[in-house]
């Protein structure tokens, strides 16, 4: 059924000819490091063992593994098919237009809120450890950035982010590099360090190696920072269009990407752990889960530094807070480039307006970037904590990884004649192992933030079917924008008065609908306005559509499943551990079957796997 563009084919490919291939293996590798090693290092640590406590350790090392096998799928197509903001567009050339929407439109709202997020990280430490500047205000025991002094530094922070991308890659890059060993240096100097001060009480004696249970190793991976911490192996793909010898360096780069961090990391929470002075943080021995609330939440490690009263360790301290500011501003800078490239990849399929592709002088899609910062700024408002917006982030960077383990077996079908310089063997098993990771991880994010997260990726359909759909003429514009209206009033009504999103600590907000109520709307809403556009769209749009169904389904299913399970707000689970694992690792084995069979063959597929064939050269000769 390939099914091109009706009105752009031919031009898919052409606007990454604007780009420039500066970057170098090194280059490559740095990216990722420096996007990882961020605002996590210096709150994960605190974060995770206030959800799991000593038992921390084992969210790092299954995260790793997690995380080392969502990437598995994308080694294969990031050296086949290099791309600038490549996470979003390999949803296009699998499931086509509205898939790669809804996934695009996640992948952008979870990158333009990593640059305030790590601005935040550096104004809490600030001013921690300087009550004076008055970044910092706090509220119900949580520490949050002030109004005006904290946000408006914030914006200035983001602006900063933004000079720095827009003179390029190159410069980017260059000015990364040796922020970046830096960032390697000094959390290892850290933990080294720390474990002089290891106390092995910390790890038996206040209830034990995992006293909060099992279930919470399993869900500080999704909402303390780890998962966060450990997704910056897409920079590779993200800056593929840019990196020479991309089929090389790209499979390279991202597996070094995961590496190097996942061991520091590892590391650096046995060591936080052992250095933990409860007198030192206000708390009872064994308090964990009042970590968050507890005197070393604005600079876990530097205060875990200074309450051992040792000279070396209290110098050490003051390159923490210089880290302080290198660490999450480099984190930050880079992730506004992914916001651009990011807003970039959706303007090559038109998504949004053709603008959104148009490079300056030094190679940078501009305008791209111009919107991320913009909207970036925006998440300082609503969530203005780093503890507050990292489990966000988390799970709507980890819903669009799901399209690595559905999508490759979708091009291997449709593509499989292009060149692929790294082939993952045995791609029947690891592909839906991967996908599978993915699920499971959105599982563990718990009822609270999937609600938050689905609201706002669903809150983006009625831009898509107003522009997109309209644009390339799959539908009328009256029923367009009829649709998109009427949609998107009643979400917004259904978001506030359901009292289940933005909710803060509470389950639900006071004179919130009950459950029931508001799941069937929630449903409702969204299978109504995939079906309206389905029933008003010509053969090319119900095609897209048709390849969407699996994802509402996964989304609409894993909602309710969070709600039932440990993770969700009922204090009687129905799904107790590990059945509630179990019903979602359920609902992903049927979504991926449904979801690999309703790939096909996209028309920008088509125009990539015709121009490989014309150039020769480039096309395999033993197809899958």
């Amino acid at each position: 059924m390939g099914l091109a563009h009706e009105t752009e084919r031919g031009s898919f490919e052409s606007t990454d000819k604007a780009l420039k291939r500066n970057l170098s293996f090194t280059q490559l590798l740095f990216l990722g490091v420096s996007a990882q090693i961020g605002s996590g290092w210096l709150f994960g640590v605190l974060a995770a063992a206030g959800v799991a406590g000593p038992a921390a350790i084992l969210s790092w090392i299954i995260a790793s593994v997690l995380v080392f096998l969502i990437a598995l799928t994308y080694l294969e197509l990031g050296a086949m098919l290099p791309r600038s903001g490549a996470i979003v567009r390999y949803t296009f050339l699998s499931h086509g237009a509205f898939s790669g929407w809804i996934i695009g439109w996640a992948y952008w709202l979870s990158v333009v809120s990593i640059p305030p997020i790590e601005a935040e990280a550096t104004l809490t430490y600030i001013g921690g450890r300087f009550p004076d500047t008055h970044f910092l205000t706090t509220v119900d025991g949580v520490q949050l950035l002030s109004w005006p002094t904290g946000i408006l530094s914030g914006f200035v922070l983001m602006f900063l982010f933004f000079v720095l991308n827009f003179f390029g890659a190159r410069f980017l890059a260059e000015s990364n590099r040796w922020v970046t060993i830096w960032k390697i240096a000094l959390p290892t100097l850290t933990f080294i360090f720390l474990f002089f001060i290891l106390d092995g009480s910390n790890f038996t004696t206040y209830g034990g190696f995992a006293p909060l249970g099992v279930p919470p190793i399993f869900h500080a991976i999704a909402t303390t920072g780890i998962i966060f911490s450990l997704l910056g192996f897409r920079q590779a793909l993200d800056f593929g269009g840019e990196v020479r010898n991309p089929q090389r360096n790209v499979p390279l780069a991202t597996i070094g990407s995961i590496a190097i961090p996942a061991v520091i990391y590892t590391l650096l929470q046995v060591a936080f752990i052992g250095a933990i002075n409860w007198k030192d943080m206000g708390l009872k021995g064994g308090q964990w889960d009042q970590l968050v609330a507890g005197g070393w939440a604005d600079g876990p490690l530097f205060h875990a530094l200074g309450s051992a009263n040792i000279a070396a360790l209290a110098a050490l301290g003051t390159f923490l807070l210089i880290d302080a500011a290198v660490s999450p501003l480099a984190t930050g800078w880079v992730y506004l480039g992914t916001g651009a490239r990011t807003g970039y990849g959706l303007g090559v399929y038109r998504n949004i307006p053709k603008k959104f592709t148009e490079s300056n002088r030094f190679g940078i899609p501009w305008v791209a970037l111009v919107v991320s910062a913009v909207v970036g700024c925006v998440f300082f408002v609503p969530a203005p904590s780093w503890y507050q917006l990292v489990g966000f982030i988390s799970s709507a960077a980890v819903l669009t990884y799901i399209m690595g383990g559905v999508g490759l077996p979708v091009l291997r079908r449709t593509a499989g004649s292009l060149k692929r310089p790294f082939r993952l063997r045995a791609y029947r098993f690891w592909s839906p192992i991967s996908f599978l990771a993915a699920v499971l991880i959105l599982y563990w994010s718990g009822f609270s933030t999937l609600a938050n997260v689905f609201t706002a990726t669903f809150i983006g359909l009625p831009f898509f079917t107003a522009y997109y759909a309209w644009k390339s003429k799959w539908i009328s514009a009256v029923p367009a924008f009829a649709i998109s209206i009427i949609f998107f009033v009643l979400w917004i009504w259904v978001a506030t008065a359901g009292g289940w999103v933005l909710s803060g600590a509470q389950a639900q907000r006071p004179g919130g609908w009950p459950f029931p109520v508001y799941y069937a709307v929630f449903c409702v809403l969204v299978i109504a306005f995939c079906a309206a556009l389905w029933f008003f769209s010509n053969k090319t749009g119900r095609c897209h559509v048709n390849a969407t169904w699996w994802l509402i389904w996964l989304l609409l299913a894993s909602l309710l499943v969070g709600y039932l399970g440990v993770y969700g707000p009922l204090e009687s689970p129905v799904l107790h551990f590990p059945w509630g694992m179990g019903v979602e690792l359920l609902v992903g084995i049927v979504t991926y079957v449904w979801a690999v069979r309703s790939g096909f063959n996209t028309g920008e597929v088509q125009q990539i796997v015709e121009e490989a064939a014309a150039r020769g050269g480039e096309v395999s000769s033993d197809g899958i």
